[in-house]
């Protein structure tokens, strides 16, 4: 470690010697944590969905040195690929190409696009640029289980990977600063669909518009399969429900009459509950804090996490659609919980 608590060379030497020889390595990122494995290696890329549970055909994506050669991974590199590349990498923007034959399917989940991103975090970039000379790709879904909550402290890892021999090593880099993962947007139809977000994040369709003079579209249903966009994802244990501020006090008074205990995640003043937590009213603080409060609160023993409602659109696209995905196996849970003590 470094005076300043960081993975000192010696620990990137060897998470990338771990990588190299097959081995699973969680390591920080800008977004989230992520389980990293050799990209090329089919059998490694396979301990990852091993590992997550994760589904087959659920891509993953690839993670790049600031210097990589992306033709060596795409066999398309579109110029609106070169321009968000030089805009936005190394940073929170993954850009789905055409992928090289040579690339295994492993890591696009059968399909002929692979996802790309070159992360901003110091310690990601270390150990991009030591495993195989920089010349690398580390495959790298978000270190938990899948269809749970994303990791943002090496702790959140170790919470769901446990002592069980399924990490050669976690890398600490402290929290994660943007705390949900990063926008997807998918170049590799362009002449039939033109630029498509698949998943907001920090970067907006906005900001990407402004770089390629064309304002991506909404996912269509031929679009590429990418990570975290199934419609239920991102979920704790504890049922998750998103209310506007107007009604939320109610709900409270409501849940306390009917003995229910209420986890409270909320930004404005609301009244007490059996644990809450206030993020900051700004789209960048909320994110950032979103699923350790997420993870925090399911450990609260509460019957029902409730969320206040971020405003819509906007900078709160991420944010939103991350929540969204997280109430979805929840839906009509409160007035199931009211209910069912009224019977």
């Amino acid at each position: 470690m470094t005076p300043d608590g960081a993975p000192g060379l010696a620990a990137i030497a060897e998470a990338a010697r771990l990588l190299a020889q097959g081995q699973l390595v969680a390591f920080p990122t800008e977004t989230v944590y992520g389980l990293g494995a050799d990209a090329e290696n089919p059998a490694a890329v396979a301990r990852i969905y091993a590992a997550k549970g994760r589904p087959q055909d659920h891509p993953v994506i690839v993670h790049l040195a600031p210097d990589a050669d992306l033709a060596y991974w795409a066999s398309e590199i579109p110029a609106e690929a070169r321009q968000l590349a030089a805009a936005f990498w190394p940073g929170p923007l993954t850009m789905i190409l055409k992928r090289a034959l040579h690339i295994p399917d492993a890591v696009s989940g059968g399909q002929d696009t692979v996802g790309l991103r070159c992360p901003s975090h110091p310690v990601a970039i270390a150990l991009l640029q030591a495993f195989k000379g920089g010349k690398g790709g580390v495959a790298a879904p978000s270190a938990n289980k899948f269809g749970n909550v994303s990791p943002t402290t090496a702790a959140h890892v170790r919470d769901e990977f446990g002592a069980d021999g399924t990490l050669a090593l976690v890398l600490d880099g402290g929290q994660s600063q943007v705390g949900i993962e990063s926008t997807i947007v998918d170049l590799s139809r362009l002449d039939s669909h033109g630029p498509v977000l698949l998943r907001p994040g920090h970067i907006s369709a906005e900001a990407i518009a402004a770089v390629i003079d064309r304002l991506p579209a909404a996912p269509d249903a031929a679009a590429p399969r990418a990570s975290g966009t199934l419609a239920s994802h991102y979920a704790p244990h504890t049922p998750v429900a998103m209310q506007p501020t107007a009604v939320l006090a109610a709900t409270l008074a409501q849940m306390a009459a009917a003995g229910r205990k209420v986890a409270l995640i909320h930004y404005s003043d609301l009244p007490g509950a059996h644990a809450t937590l206030r993020l900051p009213a700004s789209p960048e603080g909320f994110a950032h804090a979103l699923y350790a409060a997420l993870r925090a609160m399911d450990g609260s023993a509460a019957d029902l996490i409730l969320v206040e409602a971020p405003p819509q659109g906007g900078p709160w696209r991420g944010v939103n659609d991350r929540l969204r995905r997280a109430a979805h196996g929840s839906v009509g849970i409160v007035h199931g919980l009211l209910n069912k003590h009224a019977g």
